[in-house]
């Protein structure tokens, strides 16, 4: 029987590969071109980091983490995200005590969901997080950020949605009147939010059900309720995503799946790609670092998924170039086949854009051809014993009606180079 792969972990093959590649170094380049700097982070924590993190009250704690004890019985847990790792390494490194910091990362997350397009159990995130900021300048600087992504990417069809949460005071007393106004309508709860009501309310604006939305459209919301130090916050990150020209939604539902958010938090979200509309989002999470063991810390980030971004970035007709090789070797008769590895190794010497592909396991001309066509590569370079004797090679065009044509070897190099950029 053939061997599978784990449901909703899925295989990234070499045609997919260049538009993975291409997408991570545009992204890479704009986070880093804001003076963020890479951390890279372990796939497994203790499970408590993730608990104490995310909230025990959340579908990710509940349902979705992949958690197992090892050997000395510790639970541990694949990251189902990346800022709860993050701040774990900033305390246990000692890079957050009167420090200020920009980090990124990318890799893969673990949750266990149903899977479908847009949603794997193993998927891939960008995450981005700024330590030690707190005024709106730096929520406004990671919407801006990504803009210029967008820009760079050539993305469209993507919108800013953006709310506050207050701070913790403002929230208890708001979680107050949300806790009242579910009591009263209680018997039309679904079991998640009756469980929810009394630990966590804030969760039952999160719902998915269909059957709940009248409801939650009909709660109070917290943008009503925000005290007078989160609405000054509010409305400067306004006022610069203003100035940046950056166009937003104010979305009073808008809440998030995580228990560590407070003041902003912000998606941005497309209608290309179905129900997975959320391309990028975060938000401020001023609490966690004290909560995890650390001191008191503003901090604030934003975790996008790299395959809804690859599969906005070709709904937007983004087209990655390939990986083929553009020179493939081909070498008939024994003097050829020992000089050919070396004659590879020259081109790329000289000229490290070209890829070359050498023949390798011998076989007749006419095989090497087929291999050469099937490579994807531009060119034939051939290699036969008159060749080698003449220092001399056969450049063959295989995209075009081209006629071959002979080479010396020490031009060869800059004449591949040539007609590969005209």
């Amino acid at each position: 029987m053939k061997p599978k792969a784990v449901r909703g972990m899925n295989d990234i093959l070499p045609e997919r590969s260049p538009t993975w590649r291409l997408i991570e170094e545009r992204v890479r380049e704009v986070i880093e071109s804001y003076g963020y700097r890479e951390i890279r982070l372990p796939i497994l924590e203790h499970t408590e980091v993730f608990a104490r993190a995310i909230g025990e009250v959340t579908d990710i704690v509940e349902k979705e983490m992949y958690s197992f004890r090892d050997r000395n019985e510790e639970s541990l847990t694949m990251r189902p995200e990346a800022t709860a790792g993050m701040v774990r390494a900033g305390i246990t490194n000692g890079l957050l005590h009167n420090q200020r910091q920009k980090f990124w990362t990318v890799g893969p997350m673990f949750r266990y969901e149903k899977p479908q397009k847009g949603r794997y159990r193993q998927f891939h995130q960008f995450d981005v997080e700024a330590m030690g900021f707190a005024g709106p300048d730096i929520d406004a600087e990671l919407m801006i950020m990504c803009a210029r992504m967008w820009e760079k990417l050539g993305l469209r069809r993507l919108t800013l949605e953006i709310n506050s949460l207050g701070t913790p005071a403002g929230r208890a007393a708001y979680r107050t009147e949300l806790v009242n106004y579910f009591s009263e309508v209680k018997s039309a709860l679904d079991e998640d939010s009756i469980r929810r009501l009394e630990k966590n309310p804030l969760r039952i604006l999160d719902s998915k059900n269909p059957e709940m939305q009248a409801l939650i459209e009909a709660a109070p919301v917290m943008i009503d309720h925000l005290d007078v130090e989160s609405q000054a916050h509010f409305d400067g990150l306004r006022e610069l995503l203003e100035l940046a020209d950056v166009p937003y939604v104010v979305n009073p539902r808008l809440v998030r799946g995580l228990d560590y958010y407070n003041q902003t938090v912000f998606e941005w979200i497309t209608d290309a790609l179905g129900a997975q509309g959320a391309v990028c989002a975060g938000g401020r999470y001023d609490g966690l670092v004290e909560k995890l063991g650390g001191r008191s810390t503003p901090a604030i980030g934003w975790a996008m998924g790299v395959e809804r971004l690859i599969g906005l970035y070709e709904a937007c007709g983004g087209i990655a170039g390939n990986a083929a090789p553009e020179v493939y070797i081909v070498a008939v008769g024994e003097p050829a086949s020992r000089r050919a590895l070396s004659i590879a190794e020259e081109l790329r010497d000289q000229s490290a854009a070209i890829r070359v592909e050498s023949n390798l396991g011998g076989g007749s001309f006419k095989t090497q051809l087929k291999r050469a066509d099937k490579s994807g590569a531009a060119y034939a370079v051939i290699l036969g014993e008159d060749e080698i004797a003449a220092g001399q090679a056969g450049l063959k065009p295989l995209r075009t009606n081209g006629e071959q044509v002979n080479v010396a070897l020490d031009d060869l190099a800059a004449t591949i180079t040539g007609r590969l950029t005209n």
